[in-house]
């Protein structure tokens, strides 16, 4: 069983720590439920913006002091900006943890957006915008959620645009920040080898002076969905294609199934579905998978695949062939008792890495107030049947509620 404590402070920030006996490493981390689909139509990019500016100055220390506290010891400071989380997080020996802790403290809370810090942060994120759309393969999948998501917030690229990232100063930080952020929608969580106990003292120590803020969040909900096949022509060497449609949220119990369709059809095993019939059948493609994200209120499934220009109308063909047959054909007794196997395997595996652990315990305490163990999630997958399979590949996979997204060669 996962065996993980939660303390709530005065203020409502949650701490949710797991003790690893084994470990000399702490990993902790802030994660608040503000993302990229919480921004105004002028703000796209802020989110992502902030994550970076973070790191650049606190009411107590510039960038070098920010980055060289940990970094001297040894340790990893990061980020990171999803269209639903922000999250800001460290890496340290166990030894150092407090001072992790302290440092995470003061870039989440204590942030003072510089003037001159910004100018320079703008070319940078113009940069890695660049350095994105000159990646073909990554630009597709994040200009296919503007397709099938089309007008909603979880259509704008988490990076936003040039013009909003041109546009952005001090107080549009600001004024995100204090219409977003809620203490009761933020958890620290960590995962070390420290007693509960000590990181309860910590948190009481650098997190009793910060206020207790209570915001509902206030998100628009994805109602509306048109399938749509685009084509765009690009200065690119290889085809690449999308191919989609929206799929279950978060809270749907049909969640589970899907991920268990979605590894067979072309998780990332070599034995999925599309890469046996496309790469190693036909030799079509280098890369084909599959992918189910889920938010709040939706979800999506994706397949991309890069191949010859050429042979775009056959690659599509085959991997709709693909979908048919799950449509179609149920999984044997052994096709299904492998494929929950397989899955159940690599969630396993998953849960080895103690940094994907920490960010796992405290996404699911904002997404689900819980954390479900492995054991419940197995007995979850168990109990799925191959009726249960058509049933779902019927209603999300049908060929008429995708959406085709290509980027061909000019």
């Amino acid at each position: 069983m996962l065996d993980y404590h939660i303390h709530t402070l005065p203020n409502g920030i949650r701490i949710v720590h797991k003790q690893v006996l084994h470990t000399k490493i702490a990993h902790s981390g802030f994660i608040m439920d503000i993302g990229s689909r919480d921004e105004l139509p002028q703000e796209q990019g802020l989110a992502h913006f902030w994550e970076h500016m973070a790191f650049k100055g606190t009411q107590k220390r510039k960038s070098f002091h920010i980055l060289n506290r940990l970094e001297s010891v040894g340790g990893e400071l990061n980020a990171y900006t999803t269209k639903e989380k922000v999250c800001f997080y460290s890496s340290v020996l166990d030894k150092h943890f407090e001072k992790s802790f302290e440092l995470l403290t003061d870039i989440t809370f204590h942030s003072i957006f510089p003037e001159k810090e910004i100018e320079k942060e703008r070319g940078v994120i113009l940069e890695e915008m660049s350095m994105y759309l000159d990646t073909p393969e990554e630009a597709i999948v994040d200009e296919f959620d503007a397709v099938v998501y089309e007008g909603h917030p979880l259509g704008n690229n988490i990076l936003g645009t040039k013009e909003s990232v041109a546009s952005f100063k001090k107080q549009n930080f600001r004024d995100f920040i204090n219409r977003n952020l809620s203490t009761d929608a933020l958890v620290f969580c960590s995962v070390s080898n420290l007693p509960f106990e000590k990181v309860v003292k910590l948190a009481e120590k650098y997190l009793s002076d910060i206020p207790r803020i209570h915001k509902p969040l206030d998100r628009v909900p994805f109602v509306s969905y048109q399938p749509k096949t685009i084509t765009t022509e690009k200065s690119i060497s290889q085809a690449h294609c999308v191919i989609g449609c929206p799929a279950y949220a978060l809270g749907d119990d049909r969640r589970i199934p899907l991920f268990m369709l979605n590894n067979l059809l072309g998780g990332p095993g070599m034995n999925s579905r599309l890469n046996l019939a496309v790469r190693e059948k036909h030799g079509l493609v280098y890369t084909i998978d599959s992918n189910y994200a889920t938010y709040v209120d939706t979800g999506l499934l994706t397949i991309y695949f890069g191949t010859e220009k050429k042979q775009l109308k056959r690659t599509t063909s085959l991997v709709l062939k693909e979908l048919k047959k799950l449509r179609e054909k149920p999984l044997g007794s052994l096709q299904l008792h492998t494929a929950k196997e397989q899955l159940m395997g690599q969630l396993a595996m998953a849960e080895e890495s103690n940094m994907g652990l920490m960010m796992m315990i405290g996404k699911s305490i904002l997404d689900q107030e819980k954390v479900e163990s492995l054991n419940d999630i197995f007995d979850q997958i168990r109990s799925i049947t191959a009726d249960d399979l058509i049933t779902i590949a019927n209603d999300v996979l049908h060929e008429d509620k995708l959406s085709f997204l290509n980027y061909v060669p000019a």
